[in-house]
């Protein structure tokens, strides 16, 4: 089974949305039994809190189900658990370096490094703008389990 982590700060906004998206896909793809994916933030702020609205709304409009998914926080015991933790920016990829520690086992990615245009996925929490974030998040969930399959 392929353990995956997607994270973002809060994880109300990108890191569920990833973490939806990609359930989706697998399970479309009859995969979902090879697959556990989850989601986490790396700071405390949003903690026990669900899905923004705007996440919702996009992934509803997909008929992409998220459930009653609750914000937590990443732990040093997921880099043990999981085998690819996926920030969707860089400032995420260096703050979960910070809280697991060393990255010695190359678990630790940026979503959008697997694509052909490796780039941040702005946080629509500031930008508001939920449709360039969920291209984002297909663009790259798409070039990952890409990769997944060929390695």
């Amino acid at each position: 089974m392929i353990k995956i982590l997607f994270v973002c700060y809060g994880n109300i906004c990108r890191s569920p949305m990833a973490e939806y998206v990609c359930k989706d896909m697998v399970k479309k793809e009859g995969l979902e039994q090879q697959f556990y994916i989850d989601s986490a933030a790396t700071s405390e702020e949003e903690i026990g809190n669900p899905v923004h609205y705007g996440t919702r709304n996009k992934l509803e409009q997909k008929k992409i189900p998220c459930g009653n998914h609750r914000a937590k926080r990443i732990t040093k015991q997921d880099y043990d658990k999981f085998d690819y933790i996926i920030g969707m920016e860089q400032r995420n990829v260096e703050d979960i370096k910070r809280i697991v520690g060393k990255d010695s086992k190359n678990k630790v990615y940026q979503l959008l490094d697997f694509s052909a245009h490796p780039r941040n996925i702005a946080d629509p929490w500031y930008t508001g703008d939920f449709d360039t974030t969920y291209h984002d998040v297909v663009e790259g969930l798409q070039a990952f389990l890409k990769y997944i399959k060929e390695n």
